[in-house]
Formats: C-alpha cells, structure tokens, sequence
C-alpha cells in the first residue's frame, strides 16, 4: 500500500499540491489530546490507514468528541468497530452514520470503490459464525477491497467448499472463519496458493472453551501458510487482509 507520505511528496512533484500545503500536512500536530483520549492524526501518514475507533467501552460522546478531532483534521472517511445499537443511535445525532448492526460496525463516509490487487474471500465455517465475518468483510470493504462471502461451507458438509474451489483458487487472501475445532482454516490453507488468515470463533459447545480449542487447532495448522488472529477478532483479520491485497513493491 503506497504510503501517504509518499502520495504527498509526488503530488507536490507534479504541482497538484504546494510546497507550503505539504509542509503543513507533514508538521500537523501528530495527535489531539482530548483528556478521555489522544486522537492520532499522523497514523495514516505513517501506516497508509488512519485510525480506527474501537467503540466497546466508550461513552457515545466520547466517540462524537474523537470523530469531531478527525474530520477537523481532514479524515474524511472514519470506521468504529464494536459499536452497540445504541451508542450508534447517539452518534448518528452529532454525524451522518452508516450502521451494520450485524457486524456491529458504524462507518462515516462513502466505501470507496476497491482498488486492491485481487478479491478478498471470507469464509465461515457455520451460519453462527457470519456475525464475525461481516465484521472482517465489512473491515476490508471500508479499505478498499473487493470481498467474495462463503457462508456455511464448513468441513460437516465438505462439499459444500469443495463447489467454490474457483472462489478460493483466484483469491488474494482468504479469510477463514470458525468455530468448534477450527478446521476449515487448515482445509482452505491445502487448496488455496494465497495467504489464509484464520479466525477462531467462541462458537461451539463447552469443551470449546469460548474459541480457545479453536484456536489451538488454528495454531497448529498443518498447511503452510497459515496465520491466526484472535478470537473473534474479524477487524483484524480484514484489516490484515486489505494490507496483504494492497501490497506493491518497495520503491
């Protein structure tokens, strides 16, 4: 992914923008403290991506007040994951807000139109587990990525996977998502030539432990190539995904 940086310095070399405009975009305040938190403004100057708000344990207000200290600053398009219904409904008082209740992500801004390598697959082992892979779908959407969904191709039914093996051929990385003993991750990672990011999910019966068998077993995949995020952690892995299916070489 091209980094902002980089994006700003060519833009003053081909006279899109000015010597003096640049310099004030590189020696903005890095951050914003507001007392309740420290709004990074430089993040998307550094990584390519801005910061995402994590909305769990947040008060709505405090969501306005950091969301205020971005579009101030010229972020035009914002993501907050784990956002409650409610806390959803205030925000969306003080900000134009685009809610996925399912996946419990509320975005500001348009999704831009994907401009990404390839498509970004997601997959869940069971319907139970679709909530965490529209988080991750929806994650890689708001980056600019094109996503193909397979719910409900888990190893039970293995045919049901078997019947896209096209999907998982032609993927860029693939995202898979499960719960119980975690094994479609394994199963995908011996038919795909593409990075599979897996993502175990607290859904399963007692002797699951809340994710951790999946986990374990995620961790300790046979097929190559394989990585593990944690437990229903469907931010991170699209968000790693959209990194994977924006990468280019170092220049």
């Amino acid at each position: 992914m091209q980094s902002e940086t980089r994006k700003i310095l060519e833009s003053v070399q081909n006279g899109s923008v000015s010597v003096d405009e640049a310099l004030i975009r590189l020696k903005t305040q890095p951050f914003e403290d507001l007392g309740y938190a420290k709004v990074d403004l430089h993040r998307k100057i550094r990584q390519g991506v801005p910061e995402v708000i994590y909305g769990a344990g947040k008060a709505p207000e405090q969501i306005v007040g950091i969301m205020g200290s971005m579009i101030k600053n010229g972020q035009d398009r914002i993501l907050i994951t784990r956002l409650s219904v409610e806390s959803a409904e205030a925000v969306s008082r003080s900000f134009s807000l685009t809610y996925q209740k399912e996946a419990q992500i509320g975005h500001y801004g348009a999704i831009p139109s994907p401009d990404g390598i390839g498509n970004v697959l997601v997959a869940t082992g069971g319907t139970s587990d679709i909530r965490v892979a529209q988080e991750a779908a929806l994650t890689a959407e708001f980056f600019g990525n094109r996503v193909v969904r397979l719910f409900d191709v888990g190893v039970a039914g293995l045919h049901r996977l078997l019947s896209h093996k096209e999907e998982i051929m032609s993927a860029s990385v693939i995202v898979a998502i499960a719960g119980m003993e975690g094994a479609l991750a394994s199963v995908i990672g011996g038919l795909a030539d593409c990075p599979v990011i897996a993502v175990p999910t607290s859904v399963g019966y007692g002797a699951a432990f809340g994710g951790l068998s999946a986990l374990l077993s995620m961790l300790n995949s046979c097929a190559s190539g394989v990585s593990v995020v944690n437990i229903d952690n469907g931010f991170g892995a699209g968000y790693l995904a959209s990194m994977i299916n924006h990468m280019e070489a170092k220049k």
